[in-house]
């Protein structure tokens, strides 16, 4: 079995040490970094995301693929800073002012670095102003709304006005889940998409930074 087989089926093993010894290697074989991110890494992770969305795996087998995947990637990433290998997309994401829940965020998160974007994470009960500011100061294209209670909703939309009022909508897309949120809120608040899914997430996300 050759080296990215290793990796990808480590990660979805969720091994994080032998996803850290076969990355590792690769690197030792000079595989190229992109390489060993596309077909080892990401493909990895791919899988496991498919497998979440068909219910063949749960909650916590995709948080040791993430672990797994992380222990890869810390390897990876000094090697990509220093061979200027350009990410997919910036993306900053959290939970809306006023709602705790953070499980389905969290997964979106996993699911967004996996596919090989840069995510900051603001946690939950964030501000409209952290979301708006955060994007600006890391040159962020995308920012991912999470609510799970109806009450907290509307502040979906102040950030979407937010993003306006401030002259950014060109360069910032705001993208919208959760629980009670449909793609019907998304239209009429404004925002730029509505996802169902961290799989999903990834295919909102590159549409939108691609423009395809």
């Amino acid at each position: 079995m050759d080296l990215l087989k290793q990796i990808s089926e480590s990660l979805q093993q969720g091994d994080d040490e032998k996803t850290a010894k076969f990355t590792g290697r690769a690197i030792d074989e000079k595989i190229p970094t992109q390489q060993i991110l596309d077909d080892g890494l990401i493909a990895g992770m791919t899988v496991v995301g498919n497998k979440f969305k068909a219910h063949d795996i749960f909650l916590p087998d995709v948080l040791m693929a993430a672990r797994a995947m992380y222990a890869g990637m810390d390897l990876l990433k000094p090697l990509m800073i220093k061979e200027n290998i350009p990410i997919r997309g910036k993306v900053v994401i959290g939970t809306v002012q006023g709602d705790l829940h953070d499980i389905g965020k969290n997964l979106v998160g996993i699911m967004l670095k996996g596919a090989g974007f840069e995510v900051i994470d603001l946690g939950n009960d964030v501000s409209p102003a952290k979301f708006v500011d955060t994007a600006v100061a890391e040159n962020a294209n995308v920012i991912g709304l999470s609510a799970l209670l109806t009450t907290t909703m509307p502040i979906m939309q102040q950030v979407v006005d937010l993003v306006k009022q401030r002259g950014l909508a060109d360069n910032i897309s705001v993208v919208i889940g959760g629980a009670p949120v449909t793609e019907q809120y998304a239209r009429d608040i404004g925002a730029s998409a509505y996802s169902f899914d961290g799989i999903n997430a990834i295919d909102c996300v590159d549409k939108l930074i691609t423009g395809a």
